[in-house]
């Protein structure tokens, strides 16, 4: 690739373009978030259809080097350095910076800015309140790289406490009965947690030991929980009117069939979607998401006032059209690798069941 003269501002395909391995940075000679090994990656946040082991130097905020290692142990690349927050990082000509995404704790945005161009690549991110994480940073750029996970107008998701007020009522209808909510085990499983106890709630919260290493972590960096306990350290046929946190995919185990005539809830943005809710024999559907839902992704795209939206995955295509309506460029970048939640890695769930 002829790169422009240093005088000249960077035409977008020469500071940041996709790959087969994701987006790459050829002046820097990084990438962001690969789905396969590379030299080096800048990594957005600790889910694993975004942060994979086996790279050689890996630069991200200091919670997702840490929840890494918690689910890849300490090897998981030959080098990490850590993106203190604000810190302008320089790479040849191009600076990086990591900014909150609000997703998840360590969750950060991307800033690449060289030449007078400024790229954000957004990572999975969202603007409702987490008492479990940073609240996203709007940033204006040049060119803006958003997920459109719920790209879709059918998902506007409603007040997260209002959610937890619905499962609070049901603890106290049915007081004999055991609420087993599905959240996966990083982020989500914490925020329903914290959420809880705003909401008031004062008695032990019983987990699945899938959840434990990860909520341990949470409580180690001043995230206020409140009691915890492990599910196997007790009777599960004793735990009658107490709320138990799980993956998702525990909730249609063996394992939860021995609880107490179990409420079975699950807490994601797909329980919009009322027939998904059925069709996974969900009693008590909570709308928690940790990712924007359509007024938001709209509402984040005229905030950064970039000209030119990029969309990675989820539905591209509703979103680009929208932004085609707003007089914005727009396209899909059909990145393969990603799932569709941070709630989203299938085989991270069930992995996470297993254990």
């Amino acid at each position: 690739m002829t790169l422009a003269s240093p005088s000249a501002r960077w035409r977008h395909s020469e500071l940041l373009l996709p790959t087969p391995a994701g987006l790459y940075c050829p002046p820097a000679d990084i990438h962001i978030d690969p789905v396969r090994p590379v030299a080096r990656a800048l990594i957005t946040h600790g889910h694993s259809d975004h942060a994979r082991a086996g790279h050689g130097a890996v630069l991200a905020t200091r919670e997702t080097l840490a929840i890494m290692a918690l689910r890849y142990g300490e090897g998981f690349a030959a080098t990490q350095q850590v993106a203190e927050p604000g810190e302008i990082i320089r790479i040849g000509e191009v600076a990086f910076r990591f900014a909150p995404a609000g997703h998840v704790l360590g969750s950060a945005q991307i800033v690449v800015e060289s030449r007078g161009l400024r790229i954000v690549a957004s990572g999975d991110y969202k603007r409702e309140r987490d008492p479990t994480c940073a609240c996203f940073e709007v940033v204006p750029c040049d060119i803006f790289i958003s997920e459109a996970t719920f790209g879709l107008p059918v998902f506007r998701h409603p007040p997260a406490d209002g959610e937890i007020a619905k499962l609070l009522e049901s603890v106290r209808l049915f007081p004999e009965r055991t609420h087993i909510v599905g959240a996966y085990s990083l982020g989500k499983a914490q925020r329903v947690m914290a959420l809880i106890r705003e909401a008031g709630y004062e008695r032990p919260i019983y987990i699945h030991g899938a959840v434990e290493k990860l909520t341990e972590f949470y409580q180690a960096e001043g995230i206020p929980l409140g009691e915890i306990r492990k599910v196997a350290d007790f009777d599960r046929k004793a735990l009658g009117g107490e709320i138990v946190i799980c993956p998702p995919s525990a909730t249609q185990d063996l394992w939860a069939r021995r609880f107490p005539d179990p409420v079975t809830a699950f807490a994601s943005g797909w329980m919009r979607i009322r027939a998904r809710a059925r069709q996974k024999g969900v009693e008590l559907p909570l709308v928690i998401s940790d990712h924007a839902g359509w007024d938001d992704l709209l509402a984040t795209i005229r905030d950064v006032q970039a000209g030119e939206i990029w969309v990675t995955h989820g539905e591209a295509e509703a979103l680009v059209h929208w932004c085609g309506t707003a007089g914005l460029r727009a396209k899909p970048l059909h990145l393969v690798g990603y799932g569709d939640e941070g709630e989203a890695d299938p085989k991270e769930e069930v992995a996470d069941a297993a254990i």
